[in-house]
């Protein structure tokens, strides 16, 4: 997974509140491999009328063809831990999505697997969804955070640690090694205080 400190592409608006982990792709469609691409999933049920497409659903239209940015409204993400929702908004194309609240399990999936959970104010939410009644270029700086979409230029927060994760493309193993040293220190003063903790070996 490589690290990004900038992140330019199409940003689409979903104004529906939220909008849950078994919305964003039902449970039914978890027995495929995830190299067949959960993708064609993501967020089936709500596209669709029936067994038909929507075609006023923001990411039915044409315009929104190859977004990369989701903007949503707020608690976006809550409900059950799975992961396979984080893996069909990647196979969909998207690397940010943005709202005003996330679930907590979600948005730790989400930067483990490369995608920025961009959190903004409720007004700032509401502007940007206002503003994308059409899918429009959004440029998302994430060394800065802030983002922009045309003339608004706004702020976003995001955990510091996950910030470091999603700009080194580092998982939780990595970001443990860039701690090595002081890790080393640790051992090495434990194990001078308290030997016995070690085995002989490591002494």
């Amino acid at each position: 997974m490589g690290g990004w400190t900038r992140h330019e592409g199409l940003a689409v608006g979903l104004a529906r509140e939220g909008v849950d982990t078994d919305q964003l792709i039902p449970a039914r469609f978890m027995s495929a491999p995830r190299a067949a691409g959960y993708g064609g999933f993501l967020l089936h049920d709500l596209r669709r009328v029936g067994d038909v497409p929507d075609p006023d659903f923001a990411l039915n239209r044409p315009e929104a063809r190859g977004a990369s940015v989701l903007v949503a409204a707020r608690n976006f993400g809550g409900g059950s831990s799975r992961e396979a929702a984080v893996y069909a908004l990647v196979d969909a194309g998207f690397r940010v999505v943005v709202s005003p609240s996330f679930g907590d399990i979600f948005t730790g999936n989400a930067v483990n697997n490369g995608v920025l959970p961009a959190q903004v104010g409720a007004d700032d939410g509401a502007r940007l969804l206002q503003a994308l009644g059409q899918p429009g270029d959004m440029v998302v700086d994430l060394q800065g955070c802030r983002l922009r979409l045309g003339e608004i230029d706004m702020p976003f927060a995001v955990d510091p640690v996950h910030r470091e994760k999603l700009m080194n493309g580092w998982d939780d193993i990595d970001l443990t090694r860039s701690h090595g040293d002081a890790i080393k220190g640790f051992r090495d003063r434990l194990g001078r205080a308290r030997p016995w903790v070690l085995l002989p070996e490591d002494r």
